[in-house]
């Protein structure tokens, strides 16, 4: 038996509808009617399809489908940048809290004017000595 993307359905599985110019539609319906939404989502499930001569039913279940999809993929995108935000004010927080990095010489560093007053200080004890 040939894999339904290559051989659609003569007949809507859902409706029995036998239009042809709905053969991507009956395609997709089909695979949601195996529960496959993989196979439904290659054959273009989030695009607009319908077929006319479908009943109400059949292409509102499919529309149904559609929208259920692009939901749970807006809300997945919706839970990725929040992850990502809440990483990074982690990483914000983070850097805030950690301690200022210890000056080179390992003595803290001090002000301008404070290393300047002591620069004299010792200058002036060099002399006297």
């Amino acid at each position: 038996m040939a894999p339904a993307e290559t051989n659609p359905p003569a007949t809507c599985p859902a409706c029995g509808c036998t239009n042809a110019s709905g053969a991507r539609a009956h395609t997709i319906a089909a695979a949601l009617l195996d529960d496959d939404l993989d196979r439904a989502m290659t054959l273009g499930l989030l695009e607009p399809v319908a077929c006319s001569a479908c009943t109400g039913d059949c292409s509102e279940r499919l529309r149904e489908a559609r929208e259920a999809r692009l939901r749970a993929l807006a809300a997945r995108e919706r839970h990725r940048a929040r992850q990502a935000r809440l990483e990074r004010r982690a990483a914000e927080r983070a850097a805030r809290r950690a301690p200022p990095p210890a000056s080179p010489a390992g003595a803290p560093a001090l002000p301008p004017a404070a290393a300047a007053a002591l620069a004299r200080a010792k200058a002036r004890a060099a002399g006297k000595a």
